[in-house]
């Protein structure tokens, strides 16, 4: 009975022996984050590609974070010389009636006062404070209806989509009173979705990286007085708000507003990988970070940079292409540099590459005509994502996925005897293959 029993165990073993060898490699289940937000958007800060989307293009009104686009160009007329961080002003009656008014909980600016332009913009960063951004709009173009005008001129040269601004702080223009910004409704507010919010963090961080030098503070002085950062997931928030902090985060704008609800864009950088998130319309304060914590935990704990194809890459079957007029027929041609890109891990044989040849290097046969160059450009190669495929922040950044497809030999152009006799040769098989044809007609 026990040798019965014996050769069944023995050759279930096997089986399970056998099963087991030819999984080669583990399972990869892809876990997309579930988060709590009327949108979102979760986008790699090097080379803007999406890793997460939820109705990112639905436009809402942005609150605060629209100060991102005021911080974009305080600091672009700081690098063009129009002013500097130690630049003076004073504040006019419109910002100061903002400040004093206790709804809109202002730092306290006072009147024939000189501030520098590093005091208001701390404030503005730090605390989100309405006066200062006010201000800092007057000093830079003239009055705010003059530089709401900068904002959407702005708004269109970086492709901000869905991006409408209608005055410098975030506020509803009807909070305004009679100090709405000339050229704009009353009853106005901005929009912006969670796409074009992004796009504009990235354009910020990217091309003014200052940003972050203040954005990354958690308190700063102010009068006298210290001020807090509003983004409480900066690492090293003071007493309760601690609980929050998130390693590697120093950026960017939180806003609030009834319509907007509560919205966050942040950025983190953990191991050189730094990613951009944005939350719109969320429940609470806690509720915007708590789901940006969702989202940037996906992005660093589920996807990686990686080089999927290395330099000199050749596809098997397309390594060459013929050449005329050469003292060689044919050509080899490889990628000039390696593939790499922002992958989700464990996804590598999803991606593939495709060879573009470029039709203007090439005759009506399809041939390049020598002499031909070492490293001369015939085309591009592309990444190709046979799966889900976000896209890319920016309208050209599918650049990103793309090199250059080249000649990996030079190829000399025939001497002037060859290429006769090929022409010769050619003209008598064309009136060879004409007779032939005609032959074949005659039955």
């Amino acid at each position: 009975m026990k040798t019965r029993l014996k050769v069944p165990f023995i050759m279930l073993l096997m089986v399970l022996v056998l099963f087991t060898s030819v999984i080669t490699k583990p399972i990869t289940i892809s876990a997309e984050v579930d988060v709590q937000a009327k949108t979102a958007i979760l986008v790699d800060a090097e080379s803007g590609k999406i890793l997460f989307e939820k109705d990112a293009d639905v436009a809402l009104p942005p609150a605060s974070m629209t100060k991102m686009m005021t911080e974009y160009l305080v600091l672009e007329a700081i690098k063009e010389g129009k002013i500097s961080w130690d630049t003076t002003t004073q504040i006019t009656d419109y910002p100061y009636s903002i400040s004093a008014d206790p709804a809109f909980s202002g730092v306290g600016l006072k009147q024939n006062k000189d501030y520098t332009v590093r005091e208001l913009y701390e404030a503005m960063a730090i605390n989100s404070d309405n006066a200062t951004t006010i201000a800092l709009a007057e000093l830079v173009a003239g009055s705010e209806g003059d530089f709401v005008k900068m904002m959407n001129d702005k708004a269109d040269e970086l492709g901000l989509p869905d991006a409408t601004f209608v005055n410098s702080t975030g506020l509803s223009n009807t909070d305004l009173g009679e100090n709405v910004p000339k050229g704009t409704e009353p009853n106005a507010d901005n929009l912006m979705s969670a796409r074009s919010a992004a796009l504009l963090a990235y354009r910020l961080i990217n091309d003014h990286p200052d940003a972050l030098e203040v954005s990354s503070m958690t308190t700063t002085e102010f009068e006298g007085d210290r001020i807090e950062n509003l983004n409480w997931m900066l690492p090293e928030m003071p007493g309760y708000l601690s609980q929050f902090g998130y390693e590697g985060m120093d950026g960017l704008k939180t806003g609030w507003t009834d319509l907007a609800g509560y919205c966050f864009t942040g950025t983190a950088e953990r191991d050189s990988q730094r990613l951009i998130s944005v939350v719109m319309k969320t429940d609470s304060k806690e509720a915007r970070f708590e789901e940006t914590r969702k989202l940037l935990d996906y992005g660093f704990n589920q996807f990686e940079k990686k080089e999927l194809y290395p330099k000199a890459y050749q596809i098997e079957d397309k390594k060459t292409v013929p050449v005329t007029k050469g003292k060689e027929d044919t050509v080899q041609i490889a990628s000039n540099a390696p593939l790499t890109t922002m992958i989700e891990k464990g996804t590598e044989d999803q991606y593939s590459v495709e060879y573009k040849l470029d039709q203007s290097a090439l005759n009506d046969e399809g041939e390049l005509t020598a002499p031909i160059k070492k490293g001369q450009q015939v085309g591009s190669v592309t990444l190709v994502n046979s799966e889900k495929n976000y896209g890319y922040i920016t309208a050209d950044g599918e650049q990103n996925e793309s090199v250059e497809l080249v000649t990996t030999d030079k190829v000399e152009k025939s001497n002037w005897f060859m290429l006769m006799i090929g022409a010769i040769t050619g003209f008598f098989a064309d009136i060879f293959t004409s007779v032939v044809d005609t032959v074949k007609g005659w039955f």
